[in-house]
């Protein structure tokens, strides 16, 4: 119990330190704005500790919403400077009738997690009580439009017609940026003369640059950026100019179980038209994701849209099902089994029993860059909530034990060494501390 509350006050101290008092940051320097999955994820934590605050946190977000619905990967503080690409980069308000002017944002977008952070906050406050629950009630039927908002958009704008799969025109949208699963689509992106010249700032705020994505795959992180911006950020144009396309089964899944939440708060809110909307939403999307299951490998797999090819990749999207939740029996159990066997969270080399973000069988696994093989605490997170709401407690405590374990060092690092379990990447960042919270609260 002392270890645990040690955790628990280091992580509400990080998630202290990184707020601006209106935002969190992503990480204290390396990732200085308020980013979207990170947020909501954050606001999870918050829960914890602090609701009001966690309230905050996603509608600070959610005022760099779009008038279409988009809801962006960066929100900008404009008292935050040093993050490259910023604002005069990105030119979102100049270049599309559908960005705000103030606050500035990104173009693009990050996985839905937001209802799922909103139904958790929900949860806490009924547990609290009080006050607390009343403004918290209130709170959610506010926010309620634009999380519709933002579900539309995808659904309507993003959704591919022939697979169903989310359609991403920039690893960055995945959250997995340089993860072996985009390796293909990548590698087919020409960059042009006209990209930009750049000072990489990254590299200076971790400890080995080794752990970062290569300046090759920088520049076409960079050269997709120009692409939307020449295409407005306009979806529709960008399946007629975008040099990456993908279907992303993960993304899709996060989708499904956000769609059946908010669906669970529309009926709460007595909006019984939009319940059935969001119904179809997550039903298409589920089906989206387990037509992609791969028979062979019992994992899921994304499809190069260009090329209309799987992406066979022994990356953690491929457990996407058991985010999506609702599979039948048979494909549940094989993917727990092989989530905590021995090419995964169960391979004998490692120090915890932990899922990496690339199979250590994977001929792309590198233990020390990234998403090609550091095991994340935060996905660990939406894996043992995933879980815990599919009939599996005994494979989700498993997780969240391993998971406070490596934690115990209280660096609460980006990402970890699944061998070594160093830390690595940003430390204190603020969803590595919002997941420990959130795994402490349960247990309390």
């Amino acid at each position: 119990m002392t270890g645990s509350l040690s955790i628990a006050a280091r992580a509400a101290y990080i998630l202290r330190d990184n707020s601006t008092g209106l935002i969190t940051k992503a990480a204290p320097a390396l990732y200085p704005h308020q980013w979207s999955w990170d947020a909501a994820f954050n606001a999870i934590g918050l829960a914890a500790v602090d609701l009001p605050r966690a309230r905050l946190e996603l509608d600070s977000l959610f005022s760099g919403q779009w008038r279409n619905g988009l809801l962006p990967h960066i929100v900008f503080d404009p008292a935050a400077d040093g993050y490259w690409p910023g604002p005069a980069q990105w030119e979102c308000a100049t270049l599309s009738e559908e960005a705000p002017s103030a606050p500035a944002t990104s173009g693009i977008i990050d996985p839905p997690v937001h209802a799922i952070a909103v139904d958790r906050i929900l949860a806490v406050a009924r547990a609290a009580g009080g006050p607390e629950a009343e403004r918290t009630e209130a709170w959610a039927a506010h926010l309620y439009p634009k999380l519709l908002a933002w579900h539309r958009f995808l659904a309507r704008d993003r959704a591919d017609k022939q697979t169903g799969l989310i359609t991403l025109f920039h690893g960055w949208e995945s959250g997995t940026d340089n993860s072996p699963r985009w390796d293909a689509p990548y590698a087919a992106v020409e960059v042009g003369p006209s990209l930009p010249s750049y000072v990489r700032k990254d590299k200076a705020h971790v400890a080995n640059a080794g752990q970062r994505p290569t300046d090759r795959e920088y520049d076409r992180y960079l050269w997709l950026v120009e692409e939307a911006k020449r295409a407005s950020y306009d979806a529709g144009l960008l399946r007629q100019t975008g040099s990456f396309q993908v279907g992303d089964v993960l993304f899709t899944a996060i989708f499904a179980r956000a769609c059946d939440l908010l669906a669970k708060l529309a009926v709460h809110l007595r909006k019984a038209n939009d319940a059935a909307e969001l119904k179809d939403f997550a039903a298409e999307a589920r089906a989206a994701v387990f037509c992609h299951v791969d028979e062979a490998s019992g994992l899921a797999a994304d499809v190069d849209l260009r090329t209309e090819t799987w992406l066979r990749t022994e990356t953690i999207a491929g457990f996407a099902p058991l985010i999506a939740g609702g599979m039948p029996l048979e494909l549940r159990r094989r993917q727990v089994d092989m989530l905590l066997g021995q090419r995964w969270a169960g391979h004998p080399s490692f120090k915890y029993a932990l899922p990496p973000s690339t199979s250590p069988c994977s001929s792309a696994y590198n233990p020390a860059c990234y998403w090609r093989g550091p095991v994340w605490p935060v996905f660990t997170w939406l894996l043992t909530w995933a879980l815990s709401r599919s009939s599996e407690p005994g494979a989700a405590s498993a997780l969240r034990e391993a998971s406070l374990a490596q934690l115990a060092d209280e660096t609460f690092a980006e990402y970890y060494h699944p061998v070594t379990g160093e830390p690595l990447g940003s430390l204190h960042q603020s969803w590595t501390a919002a997941a420990a919270l959130d795994w402490l609260f349960d247990e309390a």
